[in-house]
């Protein structure tokens, strides 16, 4: 049975930064396992476009010289703004090869806490131990689906991420249930793959970004209040975004006002790009689903206002629900020794969670750390925090 000092699950932005970092530290053992960028390349769909900014596209590393800047030169793969999804892949997978060249691809079945340490277990019967794990396994098991949506087959309705190509569905009726960006750019690739679309959504507005006063203050009155006001991590309108690339700062903050804050930062919203790419899909707001039923091979959806559509397929960019009990890896044990706050860990120094050694990072440390770590501009506070923490005790 081998043994390791830290043992990363996921090979993620999260994952691959917190691996290039805690390989500084002398004398530390580090494995991580999982396939490299594998969400955004099979569960995004192909032609998305990133929403982040260019410095906030970034994956973290310990001397930032792994920067897009450095890819495109070494690359020749020249990148525009906004990102394409095939390209950041391509550069994920290159900082991959750069940072940490020997992830190992082998499944991990089961992590659990056996006398003080954790035993990993493996698809392929293998097992080792580790002092301490870090769970950077991203956001694909906590994948949201109305209640209405029970009993629903999958060749009826899907989540968004399930898709990769729209043009099986090209000259099909299409249904889809929500008004934030995953909802409104499925949207608009169904409508460019040739399928008819309907969008509906329980918001009465959607919040389109890069209106008039935020171009104004990012761009028509200087870098100085430009910088001011915006952050380079770009999660926040202004002011806030400052507030919230200080995860340390954001946390001490009564839960109330955390709370106010982080529903401000990241309410559903779609990129001002898409407006003019869904001009022409029917989008109806302030709807709600009341039923749902299969009608042979369609499926039958009944709204508030007593209206019905019938479509082809109905696709759900109804987002995530964080909930690490979901994470099937977790021995069930292990989980129930998880101090969590609607399925979030809470998390202290270092993220690491009531568990001695178990530390979360992405999306399931947001609710400690603010919404900061559900983009991919956290990595550079994550893998930092860890570095620290982890560097510290290692010292001693």
């Amino acid at each position: 049975m081998t043994k390791s000092d830290v043992v990363i699950l996921g090979a993620g932005p999260y994952g691959l930064s917190a691996a290039a970092h805690l390989r500084t530290i002398q004398g530390l053992d580090v494995a991580i396992f999982g396939q490299p960028m594998s969400f955004w390349d099979q569960n995004m769909p192909v032609g998305m476009f990133l929403r982040s900014n260019w410095t906030a596209t970034q994956i973290a590393d310990p001397n930032r010289s792994l920067t897009l800047e450095t890819f495109q030169a070494a690359s020749g793969n020249h990148l525009s703004l906004p990102v394409p999804l095939d390209r950041f892949v391509q550069y994920g997978l290159w900082y991959q090869r750069q940072a940490v060249p020997d992830v190992d691809t082998r499944k991990i079945a089961r992590i659990e806490r056996q006398a003080g340490e954790f035993r990993i277990l493996l698809e392929s019967g293998e097992s080792m131990t580790s002092r301490r794990v870090v769970i950077a396994a991203g956001i694909g098991s906590f994948t949201r689906r109305p209640a209405e949506f029970d009993g629903i087959p999958a060749e009826l309705a899907s989540h968004t991420s399930e898709h990769r190509d729209f043009q099986k569905f090209a000259g099909q009726q299409v249904l889809v249930i929500g008004s934030g960006q995953s909802a409104l750019e499925s949207a608009a690739l169904l409508h460019e793959s040739g399928a008819q679309v309907e969008v509906i959504g329980r918001a009465n507005q959607i919040n389109w970004l890069q209106g008039w006063t935020s171009k104004t203050l990012h761009h028509r009155l200087g870098q100085g209040v430009r910088h001011l006001l915006y952050a380079p991590t770009d999660v926040g309108p202004a002011g806030i975004s400052q507030l919230m690339a200080r995860p340390d700062l954001l946390r001490h903050l009564p839960r109330s006002i955390q709370d106010r804050l982080r529903k401000r930062a990241v309410r559903p919203a779609g990129a001002r790009w898409l407006v003019e790419r869904l001009r022409d899909v029917p989008i109806h707001l302030g709807r709600t689903i009341v039923a749902v039923a299969p009608a042979g091979d369609r499926v039958k959806v009944r709204l508030g206002d007593g209206s019905e559509r019938t479509a082809q397929h109905v696709f759900l960019g109804t987002g995530y629900r964080v909930d690490v009990s979901k994470y099937r890896f977790l021995a069930p044990e292990l989980v129930q020794s998880v101090s969590c706050c609607n399925g979030f860990p809470r998390l202290r120094e270092g993220l690491e969670s009531s568990v001695p050694g178990l530390h979360f990072v992405g999306a399931p440390a947001a609710w400690s750390f603010g919404p900061l770590m559900q983009f991919v501009s956290g990595t550079g506070y994550a893998s930092r925090s860890l570095f620290g923490f982890i560097g510290s005790r290692a010292a001693r």
